[in-house]
């Protein structure tokens, strides 16, 4: 099941070219699993039981000195009766004969105090290879687990990011396999709206924007970092000149494309110079909630970016209600070329582009699952049947982010984000 699967979502490179996929192991049962957690748990426990042990012996030795201490004097007086007995038999009359077997009688209690020695000496021996061997099996783990100091861990972090974002340029682009269960990030705003990061900018660029409502909105508000996002704080307020309609904005290189209310108009804003840079109608598409998705919302204008660019998705009369899929000009808004799916845009729940592929889900409701995919590359399309966890039951937003590799939605007032599983082909070559 989705709970208990491995989830591939991203790649690195090894020195010796290879990919290697980075997996998110399951939540449930993640340390009984781990190797080195159950290595370390028998670990505690022979410790553990090596204490009670030495324990045990502490208080028996304490005991048994005690005893040993008390008859210290009896011994010394039966040693001197025997000697005595040894050097004149005479001296041994029936009286002294049965004094010295009475001393002899009282130091009896003695020998199992000296077998338990005995067997105390064996189980030290034991605890001692015992304590020997734990001590080689933590240093092997404190070799693996601990061996870099802070400084060299960093290096090994940055050398590791920087062949991981090598190896996702080199891997490209993958076909859809499956999506992760739902991290919910933050839960505000009102039942419909849409949240974003920028698709193109460098990854320590993490800003968070955010836009609340479906139409005649014109604010939108850019917090630094998720963090802040998440806590509400350190954000700035730009004031859209248009109002927008629907959620399918997209950020993309610092401006937010948008469709412009009660038109088909795509709009390009510069965050920056805080200023409209370009606006172009998307010709023939629908709007007004003319060719919405299921859930209406003014959705009849759609914008995507992934590893190819910048899409519009919408629909026309012409195309008599099917989703139209168009590659966009980012800097003129001009559309270079578009593909009729053959897919009613009514009854599509939401969708999103990777790689060139449009992935279209059945339902915006719980029970919603990705049911469509049109390849652009081959102007070919399939049916799916990939699972999608609607968690709060009413998607109005859900696009991908290809720098990050992961899917935002808005949720019945939730921001949430999902990691996802290409699937890749990688011929002996070692090209795509």
């Amino acid at each position: 099941s989705p709970d208990e699967g491995w989830q591939v979502y991203t790649s690195a490179q090894a020195p010796d070219g290879k990919c290697l996929c980075t997996a998110v192991i399951p939540v449930q049962g993640t340390c009984s699993r781990d190797l080195r957690t159950r290595q370390l748990r028998q670990l505690v426990e022979k410790v553990q039981n090596i204490s009670q042990s030495m324990e045990v012996l502490d208080l028996r030795t304490y005991r048994d000195l005690q005893y040993v201490r008390n008859t210290e004097s009896l011994m010394k007086g039966l040693d001197s009766r025997l000697k005595v007995a040894a050097e004149s038999q005479r001296s041994l009359n029936p009286k002294s004969f049965q004094e010295l077997k009475e001393k002899m009688v009282e130091l009896l209690p003695l020998l199992p105090v000296l077998e338990q020695y005995k067997s105390d000496t064996r189980l030290i021996v034991h605890l001692k290879e015992e304590v020997r061997n734990l001590s080689g099996s933590l240093l092997a783990i404190q070799e693996e687990m601990g061996a870099y100091d802070y400084e060299e861990l960093q290096q090994r972090v940055l050398m590791l990011e920087a062949r991981l974002h090598a190896c996702m340029q080199k891997l490209g682009c993958g076909k859809l396999t499956g999506v992760s269960n739902p991290i919910t990030i933050r839960a505000s705003g009102s039942r419909f709206g849409s949240w974003m990061t920028d698709t193109m900018t460098p990854s320590a660029d993490s800003r968070v924007w955010y836009m609340d409502g479906y139409y005649k909105g014109r604010r939108v508000l850019e917090f630094r970092t998720l963090n802040d996002f998440v806590t509400g704080q350190n954000f700035v307020q730009h004031l859209l000149p248009h109002p927008w309609a629907g959620t399918g904005h997209v950020v993309f290189n610092g401006s937010l494309y948008y469709n412009k209310y009660q038109s088909n108009i795509a709009v390009k804003y510069h965050f920056r110079s805080r200023s409209v840079l370009v606006q172009r109608s998307l010709a023939g598409a629908g709007y007004n909630n003319t060719f919405p998705y299921s859930w209406g919302g003014f959705s009849d204008i759609d914008f995507m970016v992934d590893e190819n660019g910048l899409w519009a998705v919408y629909t026309t009369n012409q195309n008599a209600g099917n989703i139209v899929v168009s590659r966009v000009d980012p800097q003129t808004l001009e559309v270079l070329r578009s593909w009729d799916t053959g897919y009613p845009k009514r009854s599509a729940g939401e969708s999103f582009m990777i790689c060139g592929t449009l992935y279209v889900t059945n339902s915006h409701l719980a029970g919603a699952k990705i049911y469509f995919a049109y390849y652009t590359n081959t102007s070919s399309y399939e049916y799916t049947d990939i699972p999608f966890h609607n968690q709060y039951s009413h998607i109005s937003m859900l696009d991908y982010n290809p720098r990050e590799r992961v899917l935002y939605t808005w949720n019945n007032g939730h921001q949430v984000i999902y990691n996802v599983t290409l699937f890749h082909v990688i011929k002996t070559s070692g090209e795509l």
